[in-house]
């Protein structure tokens, strides 16, 4: 068995990350021998990956495994677990320098990155078991370690064994996609996978990309002491969002100490007296300003790319492109036998996404089933601080509907426990059709746990009079929610219904 030269030794590694190691790849395991043929085969042991086998082992099917390199894939090792585990200790640092406005006094603190850095690798290691090869095994899922290959329609080859299948499921992942700036390729950076192993805070960092990963590491290391300047092509921190929204959290991080460029492009990457040098450009006014930023490292948070080359998806019939595996809406390939799940094959690429379409491939490739992943309704957020949470239709959607989407907002300013917890920087926003949810967003500490409610109406048909008929307990960030709704009820009280209701008053007084 071919081991990943990564993982090949142990040495160098600290105890927390060999019990990770050997959750996840343990550097003893053998490769099983192959069934005759197996029900299902699955392609990557990311959460895609892991939902399919567990789900289809679960219910009786054999299935095999085929990994590359670490078991739990992105979110385990290098996504979300290790950032959530930073963005924690980035939030305790704000936490102690707010103490004083709500009247506790903290004269010093000092933040050990080390320590920081060690909680968070301490944090995936534990949580690294649940992702398991022996977890897997036990499940009565076959494991194997080393690069997978399509070698016919119904055979992957790995580890010089023939895997014969009825099903497969591509659930291969993403990995960082690196924008082609001139000069890049010649000077070191970091990305999501090669972050989390500093051990030293970045005196000065650069951060090219403020979409969601960018705009969460530059806030935490902010707050964990570098100097942090933050780069942006688009007119706006996070893109894809609400522009009031994305201001809140723009004007969050510049409170942190982030400077923003945005509507800015790279022209060119260099290494100078021991620094890096980028140099940007920017339209104003029909004129070309170009200027120079400069740090002592530099992360590349631009986005994520497929991982479909080298699977020999041509010797399988597969189609794929730069997007990833080209699927229907049943998340089967060009080839029947096929399906692909999460990031490499989709424009969502989040784990709880990821595991959705897992869920609709075991219904569909096992059971000829017909369920459809457009069906499927996926929020997703950003863990800055404030958070921001969507779902649904999006602002500018809503604007372009020509009136038949009408928006309700409710800022935080108006929600009493905001108001006590000194955190009213931060709305509501739903966008609705005749009452029926069509949308949400929101900005809030604590946006992540509140969205779950919007995704719920939206899923089962919900209405803003559901969430005003629905009892909120007080005093809760969630109570907005409901304030929603009660905004909706009195917008629909027509001028006649008013000037009814006003008569029966009248009426019924003196009754």
């Amino acid at each position: 068995m071919s081991v990943p030269p990564a993982i090949s030794k142990q040495d160098g590694l600290d105890a927390d990350e060999r019990l990770r190691v050997g959750h996840v790849h343990p550097p003893e395991w053998v490769n099983p021998s192959p069934a005759a043929r197996y029900d299902l085969v699955v392609l990557g042991g990311g959460t895609a990956g892991l939902v399919s086998a567990m789900g289809a082992a679960g219910l009786g099917a054999r299935v095999a495994l085929v990994e590359r390199h670490l078991l739990g894939g992105d979110c385990l090792n290098t996504g979300c677990i290790p950032s959530k585990a930073l963005l924690r200790s980035a939030r305790a640092v704000e936490d102690v320098r707010r103490a004083e406005r709500l009247g506790v006094d903290v004269p010093v603190f000092r933040v050990d990155f080390t320590s920081v850095m060690g909680r968070l690798r301490a944090r995936r290691a534990s949580i690294a078991e649940h992702d398991s090869a022996a977890r897997l095994k036990s499940a009565g899922v076959d494991v194997f370690f080393g690069e997978g290959r399509f070698v016919d329609p119904g055979t992957i080859v790995v580890d010089g064994r023939r895997l014969r299948f009825r099903r497969a499921v591509i659930a291969t992942g993403g990995r960082p996609a690196v924008p082609p700036v001139p000069g890049l390729e010649g000077v070191p950076f970091l990305t999501s996978e090669t972050i989390f192993d500093l051990t030293e805070c970045p005196e000065r960092l650069l951060v090219l990309g403020a979409g969601p990963i960018g705009c969460e590491l530059a806030q935490a290391f902010a707050r964990l002491g570098s100097s942090v300047t933050l780069l942006e092509q688009a007119g706006q921190v996070l893109p894809r969002e609400d522009p009031a929204a994305a201001l809140i959290v723009e004007q969050a991080l510049e409170r942190d100490g982030v400077r923003i460029h945005v509507g800015v492009h790279v022209e060119q990457a260099q290494t100078f007296g021991g620094a890096l040098r980028l140099s940007i450009s920017r339209q104003a006014d029909g004129r070309v300003e170009r200027s120079e930023v400069t740090g002592g490292a530099l992360l590349v948070a631009t986005g994520r790319a497929p991982n479909v080359e080298h699977l020999g998806l041509e010797s399988a019939g597969v189609r794929w492109t730069d997007q990833g595996v080209v699927v229907n809406d049943r998340l089967e390939s060009s080839n029947r036998r096929v399906f692909a799940s999460g990031d490499a094959c989709s424009a969502y690429k989040f784990t709880h996404a990821a595991d959705a379409m897992s869920r609709v491939v075991l219904q569909n490739a096992l059971f000829f089933g017909r369920r459809k992943a457009r069906a499927l309704v996926i929020p997703w957020v950003t863990f800055t601080d404030p958070e921001l949470a969507h779902v649904g239709v999006t602002a500018a959607e809503a604007a372009a509907s020509g009136g038949r989407i009408d928006t309700i907002t409710v800022n935080l300013s108006s929600v009493d426990r905001a108001v006590v917890d000194d955190d009213t920087a931060g709305f509501v926003r739903v966008h609705h059709e005749r009452g029926r949810l069509r949308g949400c967003t929101i900005v809030a500490r604590h946006a992540g746990e509140m969205i779950g409610e919007a995704v719920f109406a939206l899923t089962h048909g919900g209405t803003c009079a559901d969430l005003s008929s629905t009892v909120h307990p007080y005093p809760t960030y969630a109570e907005a929610l409901r304030k929603i709704g009660d905004a909706y009820r009195r917008q629909a009280l027509t001028s006649n219904a008013t000037r009814w209701f006003k008569r029966y008053f009248e009426w019924t007084r003196w009754a």
